[in-house]
């Protein structure tokens, strides 16, 4: 199973941008499914951004569709998430999941993450001025 690790989050102002990390160890990205999920406080967590391994497929929360970008370099182990145009309702905890791909990637990300085993512990991101 792998380890995830997020990094990057941290406070910013509305409008502004951050990027985060996730890096895995344990194994390779190979036919993963990277999905990027988040949570507020007193929110169920949602299904930000996933991409495939297979051919690079992508899904995006309509929340964030036009601002958000995902891509990832199996060759680091690592996935991204760069979040430009950010808003205060972007606040939550980003975590990271993988998930070996059984189906497509709308279907596996378009959910709290229940389709995921492997998880980072998350990192906060705070949109405020």
């Amino acid at each position: 199973q792998l380890q995830l690790v997020e990094s990057g989050g941290g406070l910013v102002q509305p409008g502004g941008s951050l990027r985060l990390s996730c890096s895995a160890s344990g194994g390779t990205l190979d036919y993963y499914v990277i999905g990027w999920f988040r949570q507020a406080p007193g929110k169920e967590r949602v299904g930000v951004s996933c991409i495939t391994d297979s051919d690079g497929s992508t899904y995006y929360g309509d929340s964030v569709k036009g601002r958000f970008t995902i891509s990832r370099d199996n060759a680091k182990r690592t996935v991204y998430l760069q979040m430009n145009s950010l808003k205060p309702e972007d606040t939550a905890v980003y975590y990271c999941a993988a998930e070996v791909q059984f189906t497509t990637v709308q279907a596996m990300c378009a959910t709290t993450g229940t389709l995921f085993g492997s998880w980072g512990q998350g990192t906060q991101v705070t949109v405020s001025s």
